[in-house]
């Protein structure tokens, strides 16, 4: 199975380096989208939540330095694995259980054609709930710190903007790539996709940190005036 996966990843690799644009753009726009959905249920739900003004600044307005930068990146990689996790079970579950399946017959060959379905939908299922975690957790601290700033979640969210739009579209690269995969059926290119999303994904996420840090703060100073 690991064999027959790599083959196709070499294959799957090789073709899309005749082409990377078409692909990566995919990805891209697809990361986009469900970015600004996050932002848009984070907007709704700062809007309608009630602030926690004892909470602190979330380390937005802290001193900046490289300790803050390496904590924003152990988040966003903790964020990213398991978002690459995601694809790696989509591989699993539509190409390698599949084929798999074949070498058996009786209860065996049952299992395997059973497991694959079951593991797609507990993937769609953990990562919805990801999702609706994220928008629920984030909004909250959106509130919390506009409440703080004194100034609309709308506004703060603009002065979060330079360094999240990029740092979202980056975590979502591996989810844009499994949707992409699995509406073509596409399941054999996940691994690739995998391995290609996450090294697309690091000096992004290691860029946004740094503007996290030392750039956001500013921003929201002048936002407030």
């Amino acid at each position: 199975m690991l064999v027959r996966g790599l083959a196709h990843t070499r294959a799957t690799l090789d073709a899309w380096n005749e082409r990377p644009a078409p692909i990566v753009g995919r990805w891209i726009a697809g990361a986009l989208a469900i970015a600004l959905l996050l932002l848009a249920a984070v907007w709704v739900v700062a809007r309608v939540a009630t602030p926690d003004v004892s909470q602190s600044s979330f380390g937005i307005l802290d001193r900046p330095d490289l300790g803050q930068v390496v904590h924003v990146l152990v988040r966003n990689a903790l964020v990213l694995a398991l978002h690459a996790f995601a694809c790696i079970a989509g591989f699993i579950a539509g190409s390698s259980l599949p084929q798999e399946a074949q070498r058996h017959s009786g209860a065996w060959r049952w299992i395997h054609d059973k497991a694959g379905p079951l593991a797609i939908s507990f993937v769609v299922a953990a990562t919805t709930f990801s999702l609706v975690t994220q928008a629920y957790v984030l909004g909250q601290g959106t509130s919390s710190l506009a409440a703080q700033l004194d100034i609309s979640p709308g506004l703060l969210l603009i002065g979060l903007l330079p360094h999240a739009l990029p740092e979202l579209v980056a975590l979502f690269l591996p989810l844009a790539a499994w949707i992409v995969a699995s509406r073509q059926k596409d399941w054999h290119e996940l691994l690739a996709a995998t391995l290609v999303t996450v090294m697309l994904a690091a000096p992004v996420l290691v860029a946004a940190a740094f503007v996290e840090v030392y750039v956001t703060p500013g921003l929201l100073r002048a936002l407030t005036g």
